[in-house]
């Protein structure tokens, strides 16, 4: 089977299937995930013993994601602390590789909690885990933002709900950004385009691929990749009216960039998203 044909198999759900080099480089990965792991989270522990805030997480992530073949690239200049990061999202690398670049905390949709190993990599760093159709756990999750916030100095968001393949932008959900409703003191915005160049569509975690079958193929995939973060010129929340206009400014930013990024138009998303009521638009001619 094609690369192509091996994507659109594991979005409808199929296994990839992985020859013995592959797995040999699972392997070989994971091993060095643990002992990342055996290094930086006692490391971590000790730390918080004395002292609320920690560097190891967003070390061990840095070096997570160049283990799994990621090679970041960050273009702009991040602000250090009091911002909220808005960004396209593509896959859970996106954690690995901003985290490491940042330290920032995260939203995130809660099918990442059960992904193995990244779940609970994510949480060290104060990830809070979303889940949409849970309306009534809203005023908690702000509740746990703010507390981010404070603990991490900087959020960053994933307003589309779900990952995508680095091809299109979904409409942005705003919930999450209630905590912008008003705004903290001095808190700004800072929209960010996650861009995994041609790799991108291999790397999504789209359609009903499982967590783990994602991670496999990402991490069985020969030599490493590029995923540049561009961190766009902020904004002060305070100079528009509500979270939804904060969400249509941050996510116009995006998308020019990312337009001017891949030199073409944004295509349609082909997947149901249903935890953020998306359907892709069928064509009257089909």
């Amino acid at each position: 089977m094609t690369e192509a044909e091996l994507r659109d198999a594991a979005a409808r759900g199929e296994a990839t299937p992985v020859s013995w080099a592959g797995w040999v480089r699972v392997g070989m990965r994971t091993a060095g995930l643990i002992g990342l792991l055996l290094v930086f989270v006692p490391l971590h522990y000790l730390f918080r013993v004395i002292s609320y805030g920690s560097p190891f997480p967003m070390l061990f992530l840095r070096y997570a994601a160049r283990v799994c073949g990621a090679r970041v690239e960050v273009h702009g200049t991040h602000l250090k602390r009091d911002v909220f990061f808005v960004a396209n999202h593509v896959s859970w690398m996106d954690i690995l590789a901003t985290a490491g670049a940042s330290g920032t905390a995260f939203v995130a949709k809660a099918e990442l909690a059960e992904a193995p190993v990244v779940g609970w990599l994510a949480s060290l760093n104060r990830t809070v885990f979303v889940k949409r159709e849970h309306r009534m756990g809203v005023a908690e999750q702000i509740n746990a933002l703010k507390e981010a916030l404070v603990d991490n100095w900087s959020v960053t968001v994933f307003p589309e709900g779900t990952t995508t393949d680095g091809q299109s932008l979904l409409p942005f959900k705003t919930s999450m950004l209630s905590v912008l409703e008003p705004p903290p003191p001095g808190v700004m915005v800072q929209p960010v385009i996650i861009d995994y160049g041609p790799v991108a569509e291999w790397i999504g975690w789209i359609g009903q691929e499982s967590g783990v079958n994602n991670a496999k193929r990402v991490l069985s995939r020969r030599g490493s990749f590029r995923v540049a973060l561009h961190y766009l010129e902020p904004f002060s929340p305070e100079d528009f009216k509500g979270r939804k206009a904060i969400s249509q400014e941050s996510r116009r930013r995006i998308e020019d960039g990312l337009i001017e990024i891949l030199s073409r138009p944004l295509r349609p998303f082909a997947h149901t998203v249903a935890p953020v009521r998306y359907e892709p638009k069928v064509d009257a001619a089909d």
